[in-house]
């Protein structure tokens, strides 16, 4: 079905230039929605241009996606090793070997890219609707000097209206990180444990001996702890094979602040000393573990990615939540704490047809290993 008449497609460099609660309608019921995105777009991080876009009619959003801009590298889902050293090599004298201009429907930030629709949109419309606010801002992209487009981590499977414009439009899929998730469908943390093996649940009881010796909190403002926390984050993010935005302090600080009943904290000290952090949202449904930043000797040492573990779980418990919501990467002791993969996809397209033909053929060379094959 064609679109209705006197429809427009905006795309705005900053989303305080859209109404929260227009943007938010085609985002019922999700946490990292307008203030969310309006957190990140303040953290200024490094190599990332914003954009919103949004397709109205009669001056009313029917459909909005965030979106960005940056060099990306070619190399970024690889593991860390001979190979990427070898890229920053040649990069030295070439500095834009393996590198293109990157025009992205999603975030970096966000657990997955989302086209938000307003409910009440006929189905009729909506892939006329994602046709139109796909080419919409891949012409703006390409005026801005972009040749890549790309869709970041839709979860799978998509619905038919997604499926079909993303086909009309030439757009290739690869397989990108999944997500893992828990359901808290049990009543106490004993009866978790017991739908766990009988290796992992001897293991995890003596790995929770160590928590009478940790101190654990909750904050919504970080104060004094922000330069510890990071301290850590910069260790914990040196550690990591996969690296692809790099976070600021005005990253951590705005969240809390602007999600004020939706997101906090958890510290974790040792005799007064922070030894670790996890920030967390929450949308009154799931727990969504964010980011869990550690000192790698002496957290491993008092066990600290399990006992956050177990304290979410607790948490989840405490307040009725229906999921525990672990993010991407680091499968293994996920899949061995019980959860479940959500496979996520990504989605290219480049302009020049040559090099469209390239990158497909690169793409399995490119792609991030099938989740459950990535070790912590």
């Amino acid at each position: 079905m064609p679109l209705p008449q006197n429809f427009q497609v905006r795309i705005v460099p900053t989303i305080s230039d859209i109404a929260r609660q227009d943007w938010n309608a085609c985002f019922p019921g999700e946490v990292e929605s307008y203030d969310y995105l309006l957190a990140v777009e303040k953290a200024k991080l490094v190599g990332f241009d914003w954009r919103y876009v949004t397709l109205c009619h009669r001056g009313r959003i029917l459909a909005a996606a965030p979106a960005f801009l940056c060099d990306y590298g070619l190399e970024t889902t690889l593991e860390r090793g001979r190979l990427t050293q070898a890229v920053e090599r040649i990069r030295a004298v070439f500095p834009r070997f393996l590198k293109l201009r990157l025009a992205c429907i999603g975030s970096p930030c966000t657990e997955t890219g989302q086209i938000g629709i307003r409910p009440d949109v006929p189905e009729d419309w909506r892939k006329a609707l994602l046709v139109e606010l796909l080419r919409s801002f891949q012409a703006e992209a390409e005026r801005e000097g972009y040749s890549l487009f790309a869709l970041k981590d839709i979860p799978q499977p998509m619905a038919a209206p997604l499926s079909k414009a993303l086909e009309m439009e030439q757009f290739v899929s690869m397989e990108g990180m999944a997500t893992a998730w828990l359901d808290i469908d049990f009543k106490t943390v004993d009866a978790y444990l017991e739908r766990l093996s009988a290796g992992t649940r001897k293991d995890m009881r003596r790995k929770l001996r160590s928590a009478s010796t940790v101190q654990i909190e909750r904050v919504t403002e970080l104060g004094d702890l922000l330069q510890r926390f990071m301290e850590l984050y910069a260790s914990t993010r040196e550690r990591s094979e996969w690296q692809f935005e790099e976070l600021t302090a005005a990253y951590f600080e705005g969240i809390l602040s602007r999600l004020p009943g939706n997101s906090f904290c958890t510290v974790y000290r040792v005799d007064g000393e922070v030894l670790a952090f996890n920030l967390v949202l929450r949308d009154g449904l799931r727990l969504i573990d964010k980011f869990f930043c550690m000192d790698a000797d002496a957290g491993r040492a008092y066990n600290l990615y399990y006992l956050s573990w177990f304290e979410n779980v607790r948490y989840c418990l405490e307040q009725g939540y229906r999921r525990y919501q672990s993010g991407q990467a680091y499968y293994e002791n996920k899949i061995r704490l019980g959860s479940s993969l959500t496979q996520n996809s990504m989605f290219f397209r480049h302009r020049n047809p040559v090099i469209q033909a390239c990158l497909m053929k690169m793409a399995a060379f490119f792609a991030i290993p099938p989740a459950g094959k990535q070790d912590q």
